[in-house]
């Protein structure tokens, strides 16, 4: 019987915890976790029935608090498949891992290791240990270490290089990444003191040899990995930098972004800078991503000459920063793969850039049978992604589905996302487009299934 106070209608925590539906899920949940979960759901409808709207029955209210069981054991951080047709999408993880690599990580996870441990003086060691030698052997530097991304590792190289003096940088390498990370901003953060010269489209070796003065700590060249300055433009090359610092005796910190271990013109883009050659060109200290184009975990490595190098090592930022047991593991696999000369076919990354047109245009066909007779397979371009190459791409076959406009494409691309496991594609010409570039063959049957479910 109801009265006229909707509030009164509502059952009590006890009651609720005493209905069998709701005591079954003890079996899952901690007597804690339930108690939550049926106070919640009594808040949530409290603040429904001050909203206007009546009172649940017992039935309904049950039926939430068991979805709101269900939420809370679901993760949210979940996989995709990535149809984009973009390589390296950051808001999708960037760069996928290879098994050699996941089976690395999975192995010094489950286990005590020797992080920061010498097997063979049986004392003490340092973490830094098991990445140096490796990335010494690929890049030809003195000396290297690691930190969790590269934009620690340009805050600990301003910090303990520079911190308290001026760092000399072209205006037009002032750049914006993803999430809002700014040059000048971390520069402030490092206590380095921002000296800008040239202007957005020119810059010239005068203009340094100008700004270098008693306060000058630093040189430094910022990739402008994620867009393009191009028409009346002039810039210094680094070897140039590189003579300029070491005539005036000031370190030269060069980030080259994406960690380009590999020649990319091979594969019909454009040449991308690599840390081998800033460091044959005489720079100091060359940050790089460790989860770009290198495709690895995670990280931000530092490579260059040992003096400098010992001295990020031995700052307190160093610590703060520091890589996981699970990503180093990782990461060694990963460049194992380019010390074998095996990285375009295990490196998922540059497997994916090397894929044959061919190929992808069979996959895109056999996806389209699936999906029946309104679909296409169009020209269309992959792009790499993750700040890397801004404007470039491969040629690559998509399949087309359309979608009459309207809000008819989110629908679609909707419905891609709520399969298990989510598809996530691209809406462009009127369409809904899936690129199999950038999907793992081994998923090619989950993107069938879910084809053929949307299409019956």
């Amino acid at each position: 019987m109801t009265t006229s106070n909707p509030f009164r209608d509502l059952p009590s925590v006890d009651a609720l915890l005493s209905d069998e539906r709701v005591r079954a899920l003890s079996a899952e949940y901690s007597g804690d976790t339930v108690i939550a979960l049926v106070r919640e759901e009594l808040d949530a409808t409290r603040e429904a029935i001050g909203d206007g709207q009546p009172a649940p029955v017992l039935d309904v209210i049950v039926e939430a608090i068991e979805k709101r069981a269900r939420a809370a054991l679901t993760p949210t951080l979940r996989p995709v498949i990535n149809a984009t047709g973009v390589i390296i999408h950051t808001n999708l993880g960037r760069a996928p891992l290879s098994d050699e690599t996941i089976m690395a990580m999975t192995n010094i996870a489950r286990g005590y290791s020797n992080l920061e441990f010498d097997l063979e003086q049986g004392a003490r060691g340092s973490r830094h240990t098991h990445l140096e030698e490796q990335l010494r052997r690929l890049t030809g530097a003195q000396a290297a270490m690691a930190v969790n991304n590269n934009a620690s590792a340009v805050l600990l190289a301003l910090s303990a290089l520079a911190s308290g003096r001026e760092v000399v940088i072209s205006r037009s390498q002032l750049v914006e990444i993803g999430g809002g990370f700014r040059i000048p901003d971390v520069m402030a953060q490092s206590g380095a003191r921002l000296a800008e010269v040239g202007t957005t489209n020119r810059t010239y070796l005068r203009d340094y040899k100008a700004a270098i003065g008693d306060e000058t700590g630093a040189l430094m060249r910022v990739h402008a990995s994620n867009f393009k300055v191009v028409g009346f433009t002039a810039s210094v090359s680094i070897t140039e930098l590189a003579t300029l610092a070491q005539e005036r005796e000031i370190a030269l910190i060069d980030d080259v972004g994406s960690g380009c271990l590999l020649d990319t013109t091979q594969f019909g883009l454009p040449a991308e800078p690599t840390p081998q050659a800033s460091l044959e060109a005489g720079v100091d200290v060359v940050l790089f991503s460790g989860d770009k184009l290198l495709g690895g975990p995670q990280a931000g490595l530092i490579v260059g000459k040992r003096e400098m190098i010992e001295k990020l090592k031995r700052h307190p930022l160093a610590r703060a920063l520091r890589m996981d047991k699970a990503s180093i593991a990782g990461l060694a696999a990963t460049l194992d793969h380019y010390l074998k000369d095996e990285a375009p076919e295990k490196v998922p990354v540059w497997r994916m850039i090397a894929m044959p047109i061919d190929e992808i245009g069979t996959r895109a066909q056999e996806w389209a049978d699936a999906a029946g007779a309104s679909v296409s397979i169009i020209e269309g371009r992959s792009m790499i992604g993750g700040g890397s190459l801004p404007d470039e791409g491969l040629p690559t076959k998509l399949l087309a589905m359309p979608t009459n406009g309207g809000s008819a494409g989110g629908a679609l691309a909707r419905r891609l996302r709520e399969n298990d496991p989510p598809i996530v594609a691209r809406i462009e010409r009127g369409a809904v487009l899936l690129d199999p570039r950038t999907v793992d063959p081994r998923e090619d049957a989950a993107v069938i299934a879910a084809l053929k479910s949307i299409s019956s």
